[in-house]
């Protein structure tokens, strides 16, 4: 059993990434290990900021861990929100604002392309390891879906006619940019470590 912490305040992404995970690797949340601070967030990249939530568990509790941090690249806004996605409204920064100004940003456009990236930057055995998911696909006129969170009820991802919120869990791990991720540390599990 390899016990890892998930260096994340966000539940969602604990709920998701929990759900992925086969039963030989077991998630710790920050809550487990006593951890209550907010983690820093201050670089301009989204693999920056991966590295600098994993940095801050490693060296303030030496504990194995892995940080992920995401954005939304919307193509005709040059790839805005991107690394500022979270926090895109501002002040107001709750999910329906950051999906109303994005809404109101492309209200006039026909390219409507976009895609989610996440990057997870690991610390495991004295090493960094990072790896990144994408999922390309477009934003949608109008929010659909009661299920995810985030701007997932205004994602629609390519060859899929229903937006992530409109989509089980099961599904959108599959497809998305965080699922996609998330299997690529756990390829490096199975492989490192012969975990079966």
């Amino acid at each position: 059993m390899i016990e890892i912490i998930f260096a994340t305040n966000n539940l969602n992404k604990l709920i998701e990434v929990q759900a992925q995970l086969p039963k030989a690797i077991k998630l710790v949340s920050l809550k487990d290990i006593g951890c209550k601070q907010d983690l820093p967030e201050t670089q301009t990249t989204l693999i920056g900021n991966a590295i600098q939530k994993a940095d801050y568990i490693k060296s303030k509790y030496n504990l194995d861990c892995f940080a992920d941090d995401t954005g939304l690249e919307v193509k005709v806004l040059n790839g805005a929100p991107g690394v500022h996605s979270a926090r895109y409204a501002g002040p107001e920064k709750t999910a329906e604002n950051n999906i109303l100004k994005l809404i109101d940003a492309l209200e006039h456009q026909d390219n409507r392309k976009a895609q989610f990236r996440t990057v997870i930057a690991l610390h495991y055995k004295g090493e960094l390891l990072t790896f990144e998911g994408i999922c390309k696909g477009e934003i949608a006129r109008q929010v659909s879906g009661s299920g995810g969170f985030g701007y997932d009820a205004i994602f629609k991802p390519d060859n899929q006619q229903k937006t992530f919120a409109e989509l089980s869990l099961e599904e959108k791990n599959k497809i998305s940019h965080r699922g996609i991720a998330v299997a690529k540390l756990i390829k490096f599990f199975y492989e490192k470590f012969e975990i079966n």
